[in-house]
């Protein structure tokens, strides 16, 4: 649920989250938001891969945070991490050994390396990216990408996935019964996580990831839930202590669901019984 500080340069190591991004309808309405809740400015690139051709670079303190691009007509919303990778080619012929199918790419970006947009194992989509020397993303400090989870029906599906195609340590963080929650590690250290849906979720939610963002604790997760609400998104889940920290799980206002979290308000427990599904309609 968490990964470290950093300004992520070039190369980066395989299997590490190297960017996320919003897939939105209206791309200024969530410039607004992010910008009002987390402080982000933005610059304009051209990318050939999105629909109108333009890509916004979401930026905090003048460093690169995300990006946020107008989705193709009844493509998914939402956000999504993108997973480095060597080579595109290459991986691109792994996803396929292990189960997944491509979707888009492998397509070179100007100045950004190329992309391949994938479905892996369980049907969840996911970016791979081989990124260009110096890329920088910035994660780790308020405002800023905190973790990922994969949330799947299929915990095995994804495990052997994910663990074959970047050689992943995998450890239970649950019971793997009442609670399967696995945190993927590369060299001991937590990179991605991978959550089995459960009865809170129904059985027609799709695998899905979500985003989580750190929270500055003289701030609080409980200010920023109302704060969000102020500028236009919902409060999905109130917030809550977790092993993990305080958190909560919103909505912005086109509905794409994120999570924030401070990481300094742990508890032994979780602070609920069970969760309700951010994707039920």
């Amino acid at each position: 649920m968490a990964i470290g500080p950093s300004s992520t340069p070039s190369p980066v190591p395989a299997g590490i989250p190297c960017w996320i991004e919003l897939a939105c309808r209206e791309q200024a309405v969530a410039e607004r938001f992010y910008g009002a809740l987390f402080g982000w400015e933005y610059t304009t690139q051209r990318d050939p891969a999105t629909s109108d051709g333009r890509y916004a670079i979401g930026a905090l303190n003048g460093l690169p945070v995300g990006g946020l691009y107008r989705a193709a007509q009844g493509a998914p919303l939402g956000w999504m991490p993108h997973i480095s990778v060597p080579h595109t080619a290459s991986a691109a012929e792994w996803v396929e050994h292990l189960g997944g199918r491509i979707t888009l790419g492998p397509v070179a970006i100007p100045d950004r390396g190329t992309i391949m947009h994938a479905l892996d194992a369980c049907g969840a989509p996911v970016v791979f990216w081989e990124v260009p020397p110096n890329w920088e993303f910035v994660t780790g400090i308020p405002n800023t990408f905190s973790g990922a989870d994969l949330n799947t029906h299929d915990g095995v599906a994804a495990d052997h996935f994910y663990t074959k195609l970047f050689t992943y340590g995998s450890h239970q963080i649950g019971d793997g019964e009442m609670l399967d929650y696995v945190e993927w590690l590369i060299e001991h250290e937590p990179v991605l996580y991978r959550y089995v849906m459960g009865s809170e979720y129904s059985l027609d939610t799709p695998p899905h990831w979500l985003v989580y963002f750190d929270i500055d604790p003289a701030r609080g997760v409980d200010a920023v839930a109302g704060e969000a609400i102020m500028h236009g998104g919902t409060v999905v889940i109130q917030p809550y202590d977790t092993p993990f920290g305080r958190m909560a799980i919103l909505a912005d206002p086109e509905g794409a669901v994120f999570a924030v979290i401070d990481h300094s308000r742990v508890t032994e427990g979780w602070g609920r019984a069970e969760v309700d599904d951010p994707y039920d309609d």
